[in-house]
């Protein structure tokens, strides 16, 4: 708790000398806090070694924050966005499943839990234990963790009614808290905080560990957890800069984001970045600068230097029923859903996130997932789609003959449009597919006894970029066509990739008919030509 007040503390100050958003209000954020304690778990008992555990959680926030930084520094914010929705989907209902998990030791009076996070052994774990259950634990934590959920469906149901659950949290501290200090010595079975010394935490550069054998975890947890918190921290931003008409500079958001961390790492705070609750509160408040984000911390310096000795009889199960009802709101099943429906492949991606996350690790999961997202991305790359196109009669449109039953074939061309630029990556298979679309043209026209076909219409619209292997392969294809008396004509190249042609000389193997600005010029142009020939 000491360390989750000081980040509320210092970051803040920081961010609002360095940030750009004006509603962001920064602070820990529950899937970031949940992570690193899952990871450092892991290997590293809070309990059996808590001033280790310490350490490598400062260690963690100070790597966070310097990989973050170096992602603003460099300019290579585009890092983030290998996290795809579909991605973040899936880790954050595992992440939420493997956490809620964890708060069954609290919730059910455990007291002999296992360090390790994923599904089989945290269940086994619950069920080998079941002698250490606690009646009394039990029902408080079911009648608060019944009365938080309540709250948080009100104000889903009625958004005018947000405050309900937002300070339901801390009525439901303060009850049970009240509750236990009435009841404590016929309670024993529930165990709360104890002692919490007041006053500011100390300095605790001295404490960050750069050398042993937990170093690497230390960098690993601080990578995976500054991955997390700087898509939400740059998400909350752009959010509520887009309902403010404003913009959020990207960069200057990782610099802020980065450094905040890295010094709050020496000012025992663990990773902080904005948080989506507390900048809808600041935002709902009217707040409309920084400032806010000044004020945040003048509050928790009084709760720290005063009001910390109030917190001594608090239940670890409310703790543990609240940290539920938090991520819970993190399993998207509506989007998982969506992802079905619209994109089979990002739903594999999720999938893997999810079961990843819950069965393997956090890291793996996530690695997992980034995996797919990029394979999804290659196979886009390497295997671009191409379309036979037709005329919308009375018109000079050109649409794909298999997305509309309108479109015709044009007697004598064969019109082609490539969606993709043409790499050294993907020219290969477009030279093969264009070849296979001849084909299997001919043989629709053979089948269906129609004009032979002459021309070979290539759409360039959609191509945005060329290389070196592009145009030989189109030189290659113009001459492989001509082999077998078929014309090649290029359509509507855009500014890049016709510079491009231009100084490759490629477009000399082309005659002055070989290219042109649209599909319907180039059909008309050649057609008339067609016919004036005896």
């Amino acid at each position: 708790m000491d360390a989750n007040a000081d980040s509320s503390f210092v970051p803040p100050l920081i961010y609002s000398l360095l940030g750009s958003s004006r509603h962001v209000a920064v602070g820990p954020v529950s899937i970031a806090s949940l992570i690193m304690g899952t990871m450092l778990s892991e290997s590293v008992s809070g309990v059996e070694d808590p001033i280790l555990y310490l350490k490598l959680a400062l260690t963690a926030t100070f790597f966070a924050g310097l990989f973050q930084a170096s992602l603003g520094l460099l300019r290579l914010g585009f890092v983030i966005d290998f996290l795809s929705k579909a991605t973040l989907v899936g880790f954050m209902a595992g992440a939420a499943v493997i956490v809620s998990l964890q708060q069954l030791k609290g919730l059910l009076g455990i007291v002999h839990f296992t360090g390790k996070m994923q599904l089989i052994p945290v269940m086994t774990s619950v069920l080998k234990h079941r002698k250490e259950w606690s009646w009394q634990t039990i029902v408080m934590g079911f009648s608060f963790l019944v009365f938080l959920l309540t709250t948080r469906h009100i104000s889903m149901r009625k958004p005018k009614l947000f405050w309900v659950s937002a300070a339901t949290p801390l009525a439901s501290v303060i009850l049970s808290t009240l509750i236990v200090f009435c009841i404590k010595s016929k309670a024993r079975g529930i165990s709360f905080i104890g002692h919490l010394p007041k006053g500011l935490n100390p300095p605790s550069s001295n404490k960050l560990y750069f050398n042993g054998p937990f170093l690497a975890l230390a960098i690993k947890t601080g990578i995976v957890t500054g991955i997390l918190s700087l898509t939400e921290g740059i998400a909350v931003g752009r959010t509520f800069a887009a309902i403010e008409n404003y913009q959020v500079d990207g960069n200057k958001e990782m610099m802020a984001i980065g450094l905040m961390n890295i010094i709050g790492s020496c000012t025992s705070s663990y990773v902080t970045t904005g948080s989506f609750s507390r900048s809808a509160v600041n935002y709902n408040a009217g707040a409309q600068t920084a400032v806010s984000n000044i004020i945040m911390a003048a509050a928790v310096v009084v709760t720290l230097l005063f009001l910390m000795p109030l917190f001594h009889y608090t239940p670890d199960v409310v703790l543990a029923a609240i940290i539920i009802t938090a991520v819970i709101s993190l399993i998207d099943y509506q989007a998982a859903f969506r992802l079905w429906k619209v994109d089979k492949i990002d739903f594999l991606a999720c999938l893997c996130s999810f079961f990843g996350v819950l069965f393997i690790s956090v890291a793996l999961g996530l690695a997992i997932a980034v995996g797919v997202s990029v394979l999804k991305i290659l196979l886009q790359v390497t295997r671009p789609n191409t379309m036979a196109l037709g005329n919308i009669p009375g018109t000079q449109i050109y649409q794909s003959l298999s997305r509309y039953r309108e479109a015709l074939r044009v007697p004598s061309f064969l019109i082609l449009a490539i969606e993709s630029p043409i790499y050294f990556a993907n020219s290969s298979y477009i030279q093969e597919r264009i070849l296979r679309w001849v084909r299997e043209e001919d043989e629709w026209i053979e089948a269906n006894k129609e004009c032979k076909l002459e021309t070979i219409i290539l759409d360039l619209t959609a191509v945005t970029a060329i290389d070196t292997s592009g145009i030989e392969t189109i030189g290659e294809l113009r001459k492989m066509l001509e082999k077998r008396l078929l014309k090649l004509v290029l359509v509507n190249p855009v500014g890049s990739v016709m510079e491009k042609l231009h100084q490759s000389k490629i477009l000399e193997l082309f005659e002055s008919n070989g290219l042109y600005l649209t599909v319907g010029e180039a059909v008309a142009d050649i057609s008339s030509s067609t016919m004036s020939q005896p």
